[in-house]
């Protein structure tokens, strides 16, 4: 899952690093769970079209 983050972070331009990220701001850290959160829905949504 963090390999996932870090890839979603590098997507949308956040400077995410491993460890503590106090620097950034709730706006930067909401958009990069919520991304995350839509690509697996896209990934699930797939996933069922193909079944």
């Amino acid at each position: 899952m963090d390999k996932f983050k870090m890839e979603v972070a590098n997507e949308i331009g956040v400077p995410l690093t491993n460890g503590y990220n106090g620097n950034l701001t709730s706006a930067q850290n909401g958009s990069v769970g919520g991304y995350m959160v839509k690509k697996m829905i896209e990934s699930y949504e797939r996933q069922l079209a193909g079944k």
